[in-house]
């Protein structure tokens, strides 16, 4: 694909910049293959499913981390710091990839210190200005004690308190995550047991959500763009409930790119993924078959990114396109606090 084919225009208001209460009341856009487009909201799910094959969804539990946190230079000038993922072990301590605003003339060797009292050494500088750091305290500790949620860029606010629930899933169990499974941001409590009571079942896979999710795509064609990196892990429970769901004829529907990416990633033929934990640089862009998922539930991404080519891979071009455009005529709000499409399962 050519990144002119992933363009759109959108209007800045209609970027959230909070999200709705309650969660499930978020607007849903059901977009099937063919035929109207129809407006609904998340808290619909059970009723538009009623009648099919009930699903398993398939949510990512990772948990966004408080990882924005400001240090101070022995200059006493102030850096701001984002841990994005550890590294290594180091004996005692441990090493983190951390990038760093302000961070001009921090060299190898350079101490900083954390609101806490705690130290950090400057250990690696790499090629693209991130840092790598060394010290000898529990991170999750500090951060969840110091730290701030790390919002997106086109969230123009600071975070506050608020935000560290509003951006954490109510599926969030395994911290790691930079950016939250914006998706899985929809689902409540009650809507989740109002699904069981249907007969659909949920299970879990981890992927946390690297800041390469927010890279723009600078080439001019996505075969010459690099790839982010990112982390999953695909539980055997989870790995089994899917081959079930194909045994029974129950489509396995993902909630969020996320959870695309990995159990595409993870697929072994036949429907059925690999049990584990690996690394995932996978861009699905049409054409693409898909091997493990049926239906999508996401929210509508930034134009010119990966993630809007792999709903056009899913939906097709032309369908996508007309989905965007009536989202942003129907003043749809976009983007990780916004609402929310449907592409429901189809048959395999």
């Amino acid at each position: 694909m050519r990144l002119d084919d992933l363009a759109y225009d959108l209007p800045e208001d209609r970027i959230a910049q909070a999200p709705v209460c309650p969660r499930d009341a978020a607007r849903l856009l059901v977009v099937p293959p063919d035929g109207p487009l129809v407006g609904h909201r998340v808290r619909d799910l059970p009723e538009l499913l009623r009648g099919a094959p009930p699903c398993l969804f398939v949510v990512n539990d990772t948990k966004v981390l408080p990882s924005r946190i400001d240090a101070r230079r022995a200059t006493s000038g102030r850096v701001e710091l984002l841990f994005v993922e550890p590294l290594a072990p180091t004996g005692s301590g441990f090493r983190w990839l951390v990038m760093a605003k302000r961070s001009k003339g921090l060299a190898e060797g350079a101490i900083l210190t954390l609101p806490s009292g705690q130290t950090v050494e400057v250990v690696a500088r790499r090629e693209d200005g991130n840092l790598e750091l060394e010290g000898d305290f529990d991170v999750l500790t500090v951060l969840a004690a110091d730290g701030r949620v790390p919002l997106p860029p086109y969230v123009r606010r600071a975070a506050n308190a608020a935000d560290r629930d509003d951006y954490q899933t109510r599926f969030a169990a395994e911290p790691g995550a930079v950016a939250a499974p914006t998706a899985g941001l929809h689902f409540t409590d009650e809507l989740v047991a109002r699904l069981e009571a249907e007969g659909h079942r949920f299970a879990q896979v981890t992927l946390h959500v690297g800041l390469g999710t927010f890279l723009p795509v600078k080439t001019d064609t996505l075969e010459a763009h690099t790839m982010h990196e990112e982390r999953y892990v695909v539980s055997a429970a989870t790995a089994e409930a899917i081959d079930v769901a194909r045994r029974e004829g129950r489509p396995v529907v993902a909630i969020g790119t996320t959870v695309v990416r990995t159990l595409e990633s993870a697929a072994c033929g036949d429907g059925r993924v690999a049990v584990g934990a690996a690394r995932t640089r996978l861009l699905i862009q049409p054409p693409y078959t898909f091997r493990v998922v049926d239906g999508l539930l996401t929210n509508f991404h930034l134009p010119r990114s990966t993630l809007l080519a792999l709903v056009m891979a899913f939906v097709g071009e032309a369908r996508t396109r007309e989905a965007y455009a009536h989202a942003v005529s129907d003043h749809y709000r976009f983007f990780s606090y916004g609402d929310a499409m449907w592409l429901p399962p189809r048959p395999r």
